[in-house]
């Protein structure tokens, strides 16, 4: 688990695309970039119970202290259609911090 003194953006970035990874290893996305703009939606394709097995594996890399199903809850139906992974890195930096 990432300890608050070396929560950096780059970082998370990097745990997400691993994330990302692991979920979604039936796909070959192995050469697609994962970038602040990737677009969980429109550029990956992710469906709602991918969604969930991400931030699943998510939880199990950061624990409690980053609570999805709570931030999920509050944002819009179009704000997690068109949710990035910048947005999601912004999310987890900010409660480890």
């Amino acid at each position: 688990m990432t300890s608050p003194a070396t929560v950096d953006e780059e970082a998370v970035l990097a745990e997400i695309g691993g994330a990302l990874r692991a979920v979604l290893d039936d796909l070959e996305f192995e050469d697609t970039p994962i970038t602040r703009e990737t677009r969980f939606v429109e550029d990956l394709d992710l469906e709602s119970i991918d969604l969930v097995t991400l931030t699943s594996e998510l939880r199990g890399r950061y624990g409690d202290r980053v609570d999805f199903p709570a931030w999920f809850a509050s944002l819009e139906l179009s704000e997690i259609i068109g949710l990035t992974v910048g947005q999601l890195a912004d999310y987890i930096v900010g409660r480890l911090r």
